[in-house]
């Protein structure tokens, strides 16, 4: 790995672990190990630095998203993206960066975030539209809407298992979310009939 990749990889890092704000040139060149003179001539700025880590962040994040667009069933691949292990306590490292203000405020650093965001919800929204198509969701379901809830089931899980330091939290909810997507389906006709045996 040569020095400009090494500066990247460590600032990707810290900024996933402390944010933006609270990571400065001095924290990358000490974890790194690469120096001051080298770090300057591949970045100039600490936002420099910052806007290619981002953007390292957001490559790391898509290609999992990208397994809502793979082949077979739609439900399938959605169980098994909620089911994939993540590190509930370290956060999205996407989502964190919109928790730190000077992210927030800089359009240009903004971007990447914000790109990612919206690739992710198209993944969403495509598998839903598939699984609805497939009679495995109720087709008065809005995939777009769903989209976003399930993305916000996610970014708020990581929130509350960080708040508590328990991954717990966001186990339950994407779990939950999984309950509410399979409750979602379309009753059968066999379910039907079980419901009127039932009030009888």
């Amino acid at each position: 790995m040569n020095s400009r990749e090494l500066l990247v990889e460590t600032m990707s890092e810290l900024m996933w672990e402390r944010g933006y704000a609270d990571t400065s040139p001095r924290d990358v060149r000490e974890r790194s190990g690469v120096g001051q003179g080298s770090m300057y001539h591949h970045f100039p700025t600490k936002r420099d630095l910052a806007l290619a880590a981002l953007e390292r962040n957001v490559a790391d994040l898509l290609p999992a998203a990208s397994e809502l667009d793979g082949a077979g069933d739609p439900m399938a691949r959605i169980e098994a993206y909620l089911a994939r292990p993540r590190d509930a306590l370290k956060g999205c490292k996407v989502g964190r960066m919109t928790q730190d203000p000077q992210v927030r405020e800089d359009p240009v650093l903004l971007a990447p975030v914000a790109r990612a965001f919206a690739q992710v919800h198209g993944s969403w929204a495509r598998v839903l539209r598939e699984a609805v198509a497939a009679g495995e969701l109720r087709d008065d379901l809005d995939p777009e809407r769903l989209a976003h809830t399930l993305m916000a089931v996610l970014q708020g899980g990581y929130v509350l298992a960080i708040a508590q330091q328990d991954p717990g939290p966001f186990d339950d909810a994407r779990a939950g979310a999984l309950d509410l997507l399979r409750a979602a389906a379309p009753s059968t006709p066999i379910d039907k009939l079980d419901k009127l045996d039932k009030r009888k």
